[in-house]
């Protein structure tokens, strides 16, 4: 009779491991889980000081620093086609970014002017969950 038991509840761990992991989407939509982007910035192969903005279809600024490596992160940007910029200092039209990581992101390189706008050409599409989106300056 042990055995029996035994052998039932053998043959059932692999089902029931399958119903506990469930069959996700892939992009953990509905798990509660929120997207993010994260990556380097980097101009000859140097950190690029500054600050990373995405811009949704709506106009509405997602910021975040980067660090004196190089990297930044974003959290929570919508799913969807994004302008990329990368700044040097404050967003121009008055509107004030969160302030720098402590450290600072003093001693990168400064980004050349041409990325503070969507005329810098980067863009990026967010698909939901966690990405990485490294930005290499010219």
């Amino acid at each position: 009779m042990f055995r029996q038991a035994l052998r039932q509840l053998l043959l059932s761990l692999p089902l029931l491991a399958i119903v506990l992991t469930g069959c996700g989407d892939g992009n953990r939509s509905g798990t509660g889980a929120t997207n993010s982007v994260s990556g380097k910035v980097t101009m000859g192969g140097q950190p690029v000081a500054g600050q990373v903005v995405f811009v949704d279809s709506a106009n509405k600024e997602y910021f975040a620093p980067i660090t004196p490596e190089g990297k930044y992160e974003i959290l929570t940007p919508p799913v969807g086609n994004m302008k990329v910029l990368v700044k040097g200092s404050a967003p121009a039209g008055g509107k004030a970014a969160p302030p720098p990581m402590p450290g600072g992101p003093a001693g990168g390189v400064a980004p050349p002017a041409k990325y503070a706008t969507a005329a810098g050409g980067l863009t990026f599409e967010v698909k939901g969950g966690a990405q990485t989106f490294d930005i290499e300056l010219k």
